[in-house]
């Protein structure tokens, strides 16, 4: 397999679709992003009207001008598929669906997701209720090429997806059904107890996610550095090399065979200005 030229790999960052999705897509071209994440409506709402056929149209349009490949959306903050209420996991349920609507309208490559929170459940029930929530989606998702994504998470409150096993559990009972992996943020799972700090605990990690969850299943990658130390639980992005984790993580993920050529996407503070800066970091290291 020929190595990816810096130029050709996948990096970019979560950009603004205020004003229309395809304004994120040039936001993305502005900072020199080959890929990015965008919310395809608005993430602290349970409803958004449809996407009209206008809107569909000049995203293709842009997206063919800009050349941005792997597109991911996140979906809206408010859902909870492993919600013990019956009234919020319907709501979730329902606005899942529409994410899915919209992600394959726009021919979006990924649909990530934070998997749950237990709130007054057991962490076991919670995973049980994400995994039926998702099977709901089987013959939506088949009607299109959108990947779902499981967000490893920082493990804050009671939310799930904080343990490799976590997303192991769900992958298993799924993955023969529809389209599932992992994105993994690294600002989440080192808060959430896994070592990043060196190339020795990057490469330990690594192998601990292939002996639980496999990393064939591995598709995604959130960058971020942590203001917060190591097992936290404390969801805190900083811009890389500024936080706990420290610049040598970002440049072994860059740099190792295994994950070179997985997309990665920023979620740094700052905004656009300083994730071109970034972006440039990235592609450069040796």
């Amino acid at each position: 397999m020929t190595k990816m030229k810096s130029q050709e790999l996948l990096i970019g960052a979560h950009t603004s679709a205020a004003g229309g999705a395809y304004k994120a897509l040039l936001e993305g071209q502005r900072i020199g992003a080959t890929t990015i994440q965008l919310f395809t409506a608005n993430q602290k709402r349970w409803h958004s009207k449809p996407l009209e056929q206008e809107a569909i149209e000049q995203w293709h349009e842009t997206l063919a001008e800009t050349g941005m490949q792997k597109i991911m959306s996140h979906d809206s903050y408010l859902i909870n598929l492993g919600s013990p209420s019956e009234e919020n996991t319907a709501k979730s349920r329902e606005a899942f669906k529409d994410e899915i609507t919209r992600c394959q309208q726009l021919g979006i490559a990924f649909l990530n997701f934070h998997p749950g929170a237990a709130l007054e459940s057991s962490v076991e029930e919670c995973l049980d209720r994400i995994v039926d929530s998702l099977v709901i989606f089987e013959d939506q998702i088949a009607k299109g090429s959108t990947r779902l994504l499981l967000e490893a998470t920082a493990g804050q409150g009671s939310a799930v997806g904080n343990r490799f096993e976590h997303l192991a559990y769900i992958i298993e009972k799924l993955h023969h059904r529809l389209p599932i992996g992992v994105c993994i943020d690294t600002c989440h799972i080192f808060v959430a107890g896994y070592d990043l700090r060196t190339a020795e605990a990057c490469d330990a990690t690594l192998k601990e996610f292939d002996r639980v969850v496999g990393l064939k299943h591995l598709y995604a990658f959130h960058l971020n550095d942590s203001v917060k130390g190591l097992a936290s639980r404390v969801d805190r992005h900083a811009n890389l090399g500024e936080g706990q984790i420290g610049l040598e993580c970002f440049r072994y993920l860059m740099l190792d065979p295994r994950t070179r050529e997985i997309p990665k996407y920023l979620e740094t503070p700052e905004g656009p200005a300083r994730w071109e800066k970034e972006i440039s970091i990235l592609r450069d290291f040796k």
